[in-house]
């Protein structure tokens, strides 16, 4: 009988009956019981396969935090008790600066507000220079938000050479487009990283602008930009393959109920999204191409392991939650094995981010020489003692040191793959909210344009502005250059 794990498939062997065990030689007997010893060790190897993923949550796994929610109980934590360090609370914190309590820099309309009747005897006349004035500013939607515009457009005789001449086209307008280049920049934004349906955008249109759109040119307008800035897209891919550092992570997309993948490479100014067909290599090629002749940070997916690249930094936040899943194997050396290499990992994370706030490099190389002595004579220790879990670990450690540790050497390179991450959030988040995509197409323009948004944002740029300035290029190519995402550039 074939038994099919998650691991590999068990043959397991036939029932023997007693009286034909009596009657087998030693030869045999002993036979059947290494063939039973082996199947045992890879039946206990399952076991704790199956009470790792059991216990995982988004503490101790990649896994998002509503993912615990089936996990939480139903009843109020404890207060935490008098002299204990408690969590922060929502909100503004003691000592933080508001954004807003002294105005919003700039004022768009003063009013004088003067009183119309007295509360005391109930007269009407008043002094026209005030005892006492005090202010109090408010932002506000103005009625309509919208403003729609008929430009009559005039064509006239020049009175020197004679020559009908037409009045030049605004810079709102692009192309007989029904809407500005300002509104069609703040609803692919409110598309794209909003998060908000076709649906609720008319909705929205219609509450602010008192204005009707289809469905039609709202999925225009999305396809329209998109098509605009692919061009500046593909400037930006072309470079982040010949950037010093890169750091690259992947997630699920559904385009018609059918799994894809959302890549993301990102840096210091720059996020690149690409929608792939697969989690393969050939991906992670178009993304940085044959080979890579920077630093790639990444998780430690097979899929990164052998590719040509300078230097690799696999991220020790991935390898800390993996380690708190040994913790949670309360059988064998699972808790204190687990203990000693995340107290290593926290460590060495603690030093890393007292040489971001020092810049000391000296003392940053003589704690790492004493760092790596200290995680070789923990592999020593533990290895001989680690399970099945915990023993690929230790393993890759051991096997894989100057991918996991190169951080030491580099501490320009941080150690996780937080930013990859964070940057590929935005994705999650809408893959969530719209379910995914309905063509390869849709899923390529979702891609393209989480690519600005999310480069403008590490830029400190305005994406609304941004995506006016690429829709008033296309409509005069001639007269206003387009714009760039690469870092540093000029436009």
């Amino acid at each position: 009988m074939e038994y099919s794990s998650g691991m590999k498939s068990l043959l397991i062997p036939p029932i023997v009956e007693r009286e034909k065990l009596l009657q087998a030689s030693p030869e045999t007997l002993v036979e059947i019981i290494l063939r039973q010893q082996a199947i045992i060790q890879q039946l206990l190897e399952e076991v704790e396969r199956l009470k790792t993923n059991a216990s995982s949550d988004s503490r101790s796994s990649s896994k998002p935090p509503s993912s615990d929610l089936l996990k939480r109980s139903e009843n109020s934590a404890p207060e935490a008790p008098e002299g204990e360090a408690r969590k922060r609370q929502p909100g503004g914190q003691p000592g933080h600066a508001g954004k807003t309590r002294k105005g919003f820099g700039r004022v768009d309309r003063h009013e004088v507000v003067r009183p119309h009747q007295c509360p005391e005897c109930g007269g009407a006349k008043f002094a026209e220079v005030p005892v006492r004035v005090k202010y109090a500013e408010i932002a506000e939607l103005v009625t309509p938000a919208i403003e729609v515009v008929r430009y009559e457009h005039q064509c006239c005789v020049c009175l020197d050479c004679e020559a009908c001449v037409w009045g030049e086209q605004p810079d709102a307008m692009v192309g007989g487009q029904s809407l500005g280049v300002r509104l069609q920049a703040l609803l692919v934004w409110l598309g794209n990283y909003g998060h908000l349906s076709y649906e609720k955008q008319q909705e929205l249109l219609q509450e602010l602008g008192q204005i009707a759109v289809g469905t039609g040119t709202l999925q225009a307008t999305n396809a329209r930009l998109s098509e605009a800035v692919t061009g500046v897209v593909e400037h930006l891919g072309d470079w982040v393959k010949q950037s010093a550092h890169v750091q690259v992570d992947e997630t699920p997309w559904l385009v018609k109920g059918v799994k894809e993948w959302m890549w993301v490479a990102c840096g210091v100014g720059f996020c690149l999204f690409h929608a792939g067909d697969t989690r393969s290599r050939a991906e992670l090629e178009t993304l940085l191409g044959q080979s890579f002749a920077g630093v790639l940070s990444s998780d430690d997916f097979s899929v990164y392991n052998g590719y040509a690249v300078r230097a690799q930094q696999k991220c020790l936040a991935h390898l800390r939650r993996h380690f708190k899943k040994v913790i949670k194997l309360k059988h064998g050396h699972n808790p204190p094995l687990g203990q000693v290499f995340l107290d290593l990992i926290d460590t060495a994370f603690a030093a890393h981010r007292h040489w971001r706030e020092t810049q000391d490099a000296s003392a940053y190389h003589h704690w790492a020489a004493g760092f790596k002595q200290e995680v070789q004579t923990a592999l020593e220790e533990w290895l001989p003692k680690a399970g099945y879990a915990a023993g690929l670990l230790l393993r890759s450690l051991r096997d894989k040191a100057a991918q996991w540790w190169y951080f030491l050497d580099h501490p320009e390179v941080p150690p996780d793959n937080n930013r990859s991450e964070r940057s590929l959030r935005l994705a999650v988040t809408k893959r969530k909210v719209c379910g995914g995509s309905r063509s390869m197409t849709g899923f390529a323009q979702t891609a393209i344009l989480l690519t600005v948004i999310q480069t403008c944002r590490t830029q400190g740029r305005s994406v609304l502005e941004f995506f006016q300035q690429v829709l008033m290029a296309t409509g005069s190519p001639n007269v206003r250059p387009m714009p760039s995402l690469i870092p540093g550039a000029s436009t």
